[in-house]
């Protein structure tokens, strides 16, 4: 009878697993191909449906097949180029180093250019040189012309989550995943309508795939919201990641989204991939008494292109009509393309953060000199926090753990040291409420430890070790240092070069715990795989010259 009864339990489990949309597994765009063969074809031909490619599939007579860009303050040069075994990039120094990497993956469409991702054993990185289609020229990445990351710019899960179909990361270290690393490459049908194949198996049974056009407006944008508003700082819930985004479900039960509340008009003006909170500042969306979402311009399956206007100007109709419009007509029939209402009130604004690229203004100004209504949607959290939370659910007030809030002061505090004071007292309270995550008692290791207080920074990192970081492994070496235990500190450092071997500070660290230990020949194994890996410190790398010779 027992073993009947776990039959029918493992039984009813399994159809949970068949039927339910949450649980069901994922079956990749093609398999949706079959019964929605028109739309697939549609939306393959949007920048959505082409977001991420092989390298090698790039037409390689879209781009010029060699370029270098020279970073004078260094002395080297950046370099991409084809040949028979595919597109590379690399960095060099003359007479000193070449590194040199192959192009895995092209991030982009092609609409404003293309940036690159290269493999280090299973770990992905960006590469320094992109493709900008408005230039027409490889020029620096964006981030790149900030520091010189050569190939050491890692690409989280974060990242990737927007930019692919389905990534397999590896939970707990950073731009590590399977082989291979995504399961489907371009954005597909289940970025926005969820895992399918319960609805493979059973198409006609209700709930088991998501259709956003018949979710509430503000639930259906939460799908939008994931890539499309960025905020000031992105939080993971505790035990949560990226995978555990579902469509038809709120945001805010896997992400918080953070804003720093704006002090100046300038700051309220940026809208970078802030396009939700942008057009609930508009006076369309007020006035429509919330009606107006991503959904009533956009249809996700289709771009438009070269008739973008024509396009729009119908949406703009449904609530205007030719009256609304105060410019006379004969200006308007003037504008080319004629009567462009997205032209005038949804213009393309520069992208300071990313060259050459553009992104449309989704306040829907009725003049460009219109300001910002005196106050954003009321979109906070309980209490004072000094924060807002974009992805509330509904209109209600967002509610979020203490410990992802203490992330997102953590991460802000270099913005504000308003920010700083909050996190401390915030990790002061959690830790009168013996609150034993990973993550807080890593913070209070940290907060230990900057106090002088070693010992009890080692009590923390019992469990704060397991926040998987390369500061812990870095704060529990220096803490066994202080105290004396110079061997445990090497050991603890050599552990997390295992874990992180592309982390440049931890491997620094142990070339100076084993040179401490007097652990020469350990020492000058170590100082040689870091110069392996990272060729362009120069400072390690004339270090071993001199230790060699």
């Amino acid at each position: 009878m027992a073993r009947l009864a776990l039959y029918l339990l493992a039984f009813f489990f399994a159809t949970i697993a068949v039927f339910g949309a949450d649980a069901a597994g994922y079956v990749g765009s093609k398999t949706c191909y079959g019964c929605h063969t028109e739309i697939y074809r549609s939306f393959i031909k949007t920048d959505m449906g082409r977001s991420l490619h092989l390298a090698s599939d790039l037409d390689q007579s879209a781009l010029p097949a060699e370029a270098s860009v020279s970073l004078p303050s260094s002395g080297r040069t950046l370099r991409v180029f084809h040949d028979a075994d595919g597109w590379h990039q690399s960095e060099s120094e003359p007479n000193v180093f070449v590194d040199e990497h192959k192009l895995s993956y092209a991030v982009g469409a092609g609409s404003n250019g293309f940036t690159f991702l290269i493999n280090r054993g299973n770990r992905l990185f960006q590469a320094p040189l992109s493709f900008y289609s408005k230039t027409a020229a490889w020029e620096l990445s964006p981030g790149y012309e900030f520091a010189d990351y050569a190939f050491t710019r890692p690409i989280p899960d974060g990242c990737v989550f927007c930019h692919s179909g389905r990534a397999q990361p590896v939970a707990n270290r950073p731009a590590e995943y399977l082989n291979p690393p995504f399961e489907e490459l371009s954005i597909g049908c289940e970025n926005c309508h969820g895992p399918g194949e319960a609805h493979v198996h059973d198409p006609k049974r209700e709930g088991t795939i998501v259709n956003p056009a018949k979710l509430s407006s503000r639930l259906a944008e939460n799908i939008c919201m994931g890539c499309h508003q960025e905020g000031d700082d992105r939080v993971l819930l505790p035990g949560k990641s990226y995978a555990d985004i579902r469509p038809g479900h709120w945001l805010l039960e896997t992400l918080a989204i953070f804003k720093i509340p704006a002090q100046t008009e300038q700051q309220r003006e940026q809208d970078l991939l802030e396009h939700n909170e942008a057009m609930q500042a508009s006076r369309c969306f007020r006035e429509s008494g919330g009606k107006l979402s991503c959904l009533t311009c956009h249809d996700p399956h289709v771009q438009r292109r070269g008739e973008v206007s024509a396009y729009f100007r119908p949406k703009c109709l449904t609530c205007h009509n030719e009256q609304s419009c105060k410019v006379p007509l004969a200006a308007r029939q003037q504008h080319a393309p004629p009567d462009d209402c997205i032209g005038c009130h949804m213009p393309k604004r520069a992208i300071a953060t990313i060259s050459h690229s553009a992104l449309t203004n989704h306040r829907i100004p009725a003049r460009p000199d219109e300001p910002l209504p005196a106050s954003l949607p009321a979109w906070g959290l309980s209490g004072d926090t000094g924060l807002r939370v974009v992805d509330r659910k509904g209109n209600g007030t967002a509610v979020v753990p203490d410990v992802t809030l203490l992330a997102a002061y953590n991460a802000l505090a270099a913005k504000s040291p308003e920010y700083r004071q909050r996190f401390l007292d915030l990790l002061d309270k959690l830790d009168h409420a013996h609150d034993k995550s990973p993550y807080v008692q890593a913070a209070l290791a940290h907060k230990a430890l900057a106090e002088g207080k070693n010992e009890q920074a080692l009590d923390y990192l019992e469990i704060g070790i397991q926040f998987s970081d390369a500061t812990v492994y870095l704060d529990k070496a220096k803490a066994l240092v202080n105290v004396g235990r110079v061997d445990d500190a090497a050991t603890t450092l050599a552990a997390g070069v295992e874990l992180f071997p592309y982390q440049q500070e931890l491997r620094k660290t142990l070339i100076l715990e084993y040179i401490n230990l007097k652990r020469y020949t350990d020492a000058q194994k170590a100082m040689e795989e870091y110069v392996g890996l990272f060729p362009e410190d120069s400072f390690m790398r004339k270090l071993l010259e001199r230790v060699t010779h």
